[in-house]
């Protein structure tokens, strides 16, 4: 027999338990959003906002794709979950049943209680009316202050220097985003930023947004006396599990939703998955909250087969992450910056200081990859590090993981090289040799 199946957002993590639910079943599917009609993709809205795209080109499927899928989408707001009766109330009025619940309601742009933070001109940058706020807010400006840094504080100051908004930045750490990444990766995009005529001023917070007259923000006020003005802030300082929708409804919650490894909440029938769901028992060196657009898409694989009869527990396999810093591109695989027991970083850098390659490894194996201006394959990289391949091993076979066109100059032999002379008595070569390494190697021993 059918059943209804609620599903509460239709982001990465609400679209695919859909469609997978779709593929295993005739259950009666009804996604619910109050952000948009059709699912888009998120990463994509600054390229809307800068002119590279249309936002009809981020939808992945054509309007016509969800009746053909019978999955029907509501374009609404959920405004009280009875999970005594089984119902979703909406602000419409409307009342839906539902037999298995999931909710996948996203995060939303942190706000610390910053005196101000209130003001015209103030906001966050996540949804699709986030987007359109900004339209707003930053037409005719010519200065913006950032507040936070990580990947949407720079995806932010690239949409605004896009238009030629001067930008200045504000990073409570020592280094960009050197919660996450390594010293010398930090260091080398702190350095590129400044590069693009970005003001980043590290090491610093704000304190206080200060309003004209008219209620629009007109400056900010840091926590070391500085004033700068400014006609719009970005906060960018992190998000948080979006699930105000919880609240009063029975369903537990602390950061996030709180799960099981199936996805299950603490009331039957009602699950949670992506950024607003929270993990009971953390994997190891793994957050109890991911908020990746890959960890949501597997968790509502897993959950769709739970949802049909075949209970399936969350499995993340290898840590991947990527993201864009201006012009650098950024990947990660596996455990890096983790201060695992007895690991080792092998890095090189190019003498521009734009492209790197950490590999970070323990005497038994490599357990993880950084690559920065550098793209490796992630299926290689994924068996690497999962089959638990020696540092030798890896090395000598590190071509078959470059990505990179043919013509692009690669990098592998200056990592070798620098591991050969770290390690007397080694001599690793590439068995697998493209031709501009072939040729360094061979030009190498003739000298």
């Amino acid at each position: 027999m059918s059943e209804n199946i609620l599903i509460i957002g239709n982001g990465i993590t609400g679209i695919t338990a859909a469609r997978h639910i779709r593929k295993m079943s005739s259950n009666n599917i009804l996604v619910i959003s109050s952000e948009s009609e059709y699912f888009f993709s998120r990463t994509a809205l600054m390229y809307v906002y800068m002119g590279h795209e249309k936002f009809e080109n981020i939808k992945p499927y054509e309007d016509g794709f969800w009746k053909k899928s019978n999955i029907k989408l509501v374009f609404d707001h959920v405004t009280h979950i009875n999970t005594v009766q089984k119902q979703v109330n909406l602000s419409s009025g409307n009342v839906l049943n539902y037999d298995k619940l999931i909710i996948a309601s996203g995060s939303r742009p942190n706000r610390f209680g910053w005196k101000g933070q209130d003001l015209h001109g103030v906001q966050g940058l996540y949804s699709l009316q986030d987007l359109k706020l900004l339209e707003s807010n930053s037409r005719n400006i010519k200065k913006a202050v950032i507040v936070g840094g990580g990947l949407i504080g720079i995806e932010l100051a690239e949409m605004l220097l896009s238009r030629n908004i001067e930008v200045t930045m504000l990073v409570r750490e020592s280094g960009y985003w050197n919660n996450i990444l390594p010293e010398e990766e930090s260091q080398m995009i702190s350095r590129y930023i400044m590069q693009h005529h970005i003001d980043l001023r590290l090491s610093t917070e704000a304190e206080e947004f200060i309003g004209d007259e008219n209620g629009r923000v007109k400056s900010v006020i840091t926590i070391t006396g500085d004033h700068i003005e400014c006609q719009f802030i970005g906060l960018t300082a992190g998000v948080s599990p979006n699930i105000d929708l919880v609240k009063n409804s029975g369903i537990n919650y602390n950061r996030g939703i709180l799960v099981n490894e199936y996805l299950e909440t603490n009331i039957i029938d009602v699950y949670a998955a992506g950024d607003c769901a929270e993990f009971q028992n953390a994997i190891l060196f793994r957050k109890n909250i991911e908020q990746v657009w890959y960890t949501g898409r597997l968790q509502a694989e897993a959950l769709a087969q739970t949802i049909c009869g075949n209970r399936t527990a969350y499995s993340p396999g290898v840590w991947f992450n990527s993201a864009k810093f201006l012009d650098i591109e950024y990947q990660v695989y596996g455990l890096v910056n983790k201060n695992i027991p007895g690991e080792k970083n092998l890095y090189f850098e190019n003498d521009e200081g734009n492209k790197s390659i950490r590999i970070v490894y323990t005497d038994e194996s490599v357990i993880g990859f950084n690559l920065m201006g550098i793209r490796y394959r992630q299926e290689v990289c994924e068996k690497w590090i999962r089959e638990k391949y020696s540092i030798e091993t890896v090395l000598e076979n590190l071509g078959e993981a470059n990505f990179d066109p043919e013509f692009f100059r690669q990098y592998e032999y200056y990592l070798i090289k620098k591991f050969n002379s770290l390690n007397p008595g080694k001599n690793i070569l590439l068995r697998k040799k493209r031709k501009l390494v072939n040729s360094l190697f061979n030009n190498s021993a003739q000298s």
